[in-house]
Formats: C-alpha cells, structure tokens, sequence
C-alpha cells in the first residue's frame, strides 16, 4: 500500500510504504506526484517504509522504469530525497544503489521522520 504524507513541508512531497506493494500500486500511488514534481523541477522526497513493507516484482521493475523517465530525464530537478526505515534490505539498496540516484540521498531511522522532512525541505 502506497500513502501520500499528512503535513509535509510546502514545496515536499511524502509517502509511507506498507505491505505488499504492486507495480499497480507504485504506478497510481507515487508516480503521479513524482512526475509533477519532476516537471516543476524540484523533487524533494520523502519516503517511510514501515516494518511489513515489500515490493513486489511489478513494483520494482515500475521503480526502475520511473527512475529511468523521470531520473535520467529530469536529472537535475531531483534535490534531496529521505528514507526513513529499519527495515534491513532498504538500508542494504541504498548502500548499494545510492549512487544511480539523481540529487542527494540519506538515510533516516523512524523515529527521525520530521528530521527528514526538515533536511528535504532544506531547512535543516
């Protein structure tokens, strides 16, 4: 399931991820909002996995195809974007992926979640 983030800062946008997620779900959950965003020019991201979070294989290949469009295509307007989880294989993906990402990328624990929304907004 694919949330949209109650009382984000103004020019960011948010999403919470929670059990199983489907290419469905990714396609009309995140990718409207991540394509506005990206056309305005300014992405500023904030994502939260809870613990039951999981992508499943149709998700993940719209991830790539999404990063593709909109990464590649609309490099620059990607500024800064937050993860906010325990969960171990998202901590592990980043390490591993964080470099293909277009602006910059952190890590946060939940318990940091307005922390991040702050570093988004760059008002940290």
């Amino acid at each position: 399931m694919v949330e949209e983030l109650e009382q984000m800062p103004s020019g960011t946008i948010g999403f919470r991820i929670s059990g199983e997620v489907s290419g469905e779900d990714y396609r009309e959950g995140l990718e409207p909002a991540l394509r506005e965003a990206a056309e305005t020019g300014d992405v500023r991201l904030v994502v939260v996995f809870d613990e039951t979070a999981e992508l499943l294989p149709g998700a993940l290949a719209e991830d790539a195809r999404t990063g593709l469009a909109l990464g590649i295509g609309h490099h620059s307007a990607w500024k800064r974007t937050a993860l906010v989880t325990e969960l171990e294989w998202v901590r592990r993906a980043f390490r591993l992926f964080s470099w293909l990402a277009p602006g910059e990328v952190k890590l946060f624990e939940p318990a940091q979640l307005e922390e991040a929304k702050g570093w988004v907004s760059g008002s940290d």
